[in-house]
């Protein structure tokens, strides 16, 4: 039997699926990242706000320290199915402020 892939629920209801091919290009690409799937999930689940992407794509984003954020990029495919992009930490929060806010609705 197959195991299930690790998910997150996100702020629009729509269940957010963590393929392991891209957990494992996350940690390849930003090894600060590894051990820390359960708080890419809690990005999602749990954001102080959800922007809009260039593509289609929305950016969670979550502070994990002073002056630190996570960022967790995914996309929604279907009322009801998306996936995780990737995710990286910043203190380059200013860059991020230009997207429009998806959620919470201003």
């Amino acid at each position: 039997m197959a195991e299930r892939e690790p998910d997150a629920v996100a702020v629009s209801g729509v269940r957010i699926r963590l393929p392991r091919e891209r957990w494992d290009h996350i940690v390849r690409e930003h090894p600060e990242l590894e051990g820390l799937q359960q708080q890419v999930l809690a990005t999602v689940e749990n954001p102080v706000k959800v922007l809009a992407g260039t593509r289609g794509e929305l950016l969670a984003v979550r502070p994990v320290a002073p002056g630190k954020f996570l960022v967790v990029v995914y996309k929604e495919t279907g009322a009801n199915d998306g996936f995780v992009i990737t995710a990286f930490l910043t203190r380059r929060i200013g860059r991020l402020e230009r997207r429009t806010v998806v959620w919470p609705r201003q």
